[in-house]
């Protein structure tokens, strides 16, 4: 099995190698691509805390980042968080990476005092396996809002209680 290291803390070579995960993929465009940049530069420059953007990034053993995941509070909620990018390399995916990530990330939600995720993605067909893998991690589709991205590509929100209280 490979093993894979998590890291909290983006540096000055994440950007860099969120561009090369997301491109790998062929799933994201680049105007995607470059909101996900400009959230790790809010970290960057901010801070976890300040930015409301907090990272979990994975690597094979030391080596180059494999995958991540971004999420964080949502505003004017008790306990609501996005799950805002959830990505895998092409050369690691296939291989449970990913649900380790969403694992590790409900964990870190989960010890933020967060009781509930949402996550949103598009109608497109590019987007299928992402649909299929929230359903599998035990979100539920809440809502579809038609041609909210452009005629054809709806948005697709998705939720998982992980807690009532």
């Amino acid at each position: 099995m490979t093993s894979f290291i998590f890291d909290k803390e983006p540096d000055k070579s994440t950007p860099d190698m969120i561009r090369s995960i997301l491109t790998s993929t062929s799933a994201f465009s680049d105007q995607e691509i470059d909101v996900a940049l400009e959230l790790v530069m809010e970290n960057l420059d901010k801070g976890s805390q300040k930015s409301g953007y907090h990272f979990l990034l994975a690597r094979k053993d030391s080596g180059p980042m494999a995958g991540f995941t971004c999420f964080g509070p949502i505003p004017c909620t008790e306990s609501g968080y996005d799950l805002y990018w959830i990505a895998v390399h092409r050369d690691f995916q296939g291989k449970g990476l990913g649900k380790r990530l969403y694992l590790e990330t409900e964990k870190e939600i989960i010890a933020g005092s967060g009781t509930r995720i949402l996550a949103e993605t598009s109608s497109r067909k590019t987007y299928v396996q992402a649909r299929n893998f929230y359903l599998s991690q035990g979100f539920t589709k809440v809502c579809r809002l038609k041609d909210f991205y452009a005629p054809g590509d709806d948005k697709i929100i998705y939720e998982k209680v992980l807690s009532d209280r």
